[in-house]
Parts: structure tokens; C-alpha cells; sequence
């Protein structure tokens, strides 16, 4: 039986545009934590775009800001089905609940829970993630709007990039996490 410790599957997507279907995932990377911060195994695949999907011209747009991060999702993109049958193994494999983290929750896990229905007909992660900003708003007493990254104390952060690669994101993200909740546990 699988032991119940939560894992912090913190989880990062790029993507062709604002939702799945008319639009694709282009690639998918997760870091899966524990709470004490300790990095158990990553996850990263670039995906073939969906058939008859097309790119939104204002992600387009904003994607040709970013040549280095678009190279870098569209270098050996594998077929959707197959890289989320994969996803699945491995998350199936943590030693622990995967639980969906995300900053902005409501974008990354739209995508990989579309997918991961669309292409494997079950999600690991039930139908739940956890959202960073929603947790910061929380903690910082701020309203929701104010509740960004720049508007978080330093200490929360690590020293790694957010170059919008998507391991490097989840990892960037995962840690921010388990700063906070770190934090949040030791307060009364």
C-alpha cells in the first residue's frame, strides 16, 4: 500500500496558448518535493503540438520575447500521448500522495489536468491543486492582486532561475514553496 505522505509535485507548463484543445502544451516539467524541501525526482518532456491546434498570435507574440525558452520547448517533442502515459508512471512511482502545485495554479494545472484526461483517462492528482499565490495572499494579509512574487519578502526565494523553462520554473517554484509552508508551520 502507498504510503500517505504528501509529495509536492510542484509543476510548471508552457504552452501555445490561453487553454488546452484549440491550443497545446508544449512542454511539462514537475520537481516532486518533500515538505522539508528535499527534492525527490524531476519530470520534463517537450510535447508534439495537439492535431488541428493552433498558436494564439498574443502567446505567439509574447513567445518571440523568449527565443532561447521557445527553442528550448520545442527541441525533441514527443507525441501527448506517450510523454502522459509516462507522466503518469512516474508519478505513480513517487513514495507518497502527489499533490499539484502550482504559481498560477489555475493555468498549469488546466493543462496537464486536460491531458491527463484527453490522454490517459485519469490524474494522479484528482481534480485539486494547490495554488502559491492563493497561500501567499494568505500569509503576506494582502488582497489577491497584490499577492505577487515582487510583493513576496526575499526570503521566501532560493537563488534559481525563472527563464520560462519548465523544470527550471517548477524547481524555482517547488522551492518557493517549501519556503513558505516551512514558514508557515512554525508560526503558532
Amino acid at each position: 500500500m502507498k504510503d500517505l505522505k504528501e509529495i509536492y509535485v510542484s509543476t510548471d507548463i508552457e504552452a501555445d496558448g490561453p487553454i488546452p484543445g484549440p491550443y497545446s502544451m508544449l512542454s511539462l516539467g514537475s520537481a516532486a518535493y518533500l515538505a522539508d524541501k528535499t527534492l525527490l525526482a524531476t519530470y520534463s518532456v517537450n510535447l508534439d503540438c495537439l492535431p488541428g491546434a493552433e498558436a494564439h498570435p498574443d502567446t505567439m507574440a509574447w513567445w518571440a520575447t523568449q527565443p532561447d525558452a521557445w527553442a528550448a520547448a520545442r527541441s525533441n517533442p514527443r507525441p501527448p500521448a506517450e510523454a502522459m502515459a509516462d507522466y503518469v508512471a512516474w508519478l505513480d512511482a513517487l513514495p507518497g500522495k502527489p499533490i499539484f502545485v502550482g504559481y498560477p495554479a489555475a493555468f498549469d494545472f488546466l493543462f496537464v489536468y486536460w491531458y491527463l484526461i484527453r490522454f490517459v483517462g485519469r490524474s494522479p492528482f484528482s481534480f485539486s491543486a494547490l495554488d502559491i499565490k492563493t497561500m501567499a495572499m494568505v500569509m503576506l494579509g494582502k488582497d489577491y492582486s497584490r499577492s505577487t512574487k515582487r510583493n513576496m519578502p526575499a526570503h521566501w526565494f532560493d537563488p534559481l532561475p525563472h527563464n520560462h523553462l519548465a523544470l527550471d520554473d517548477a524547481l524555482e517554484q517547488g522551492a518557493l514553496f517549501c519556503n513558505m509552508l516551512a514558514e508557515c508551520r512554525r508560526q503558532p
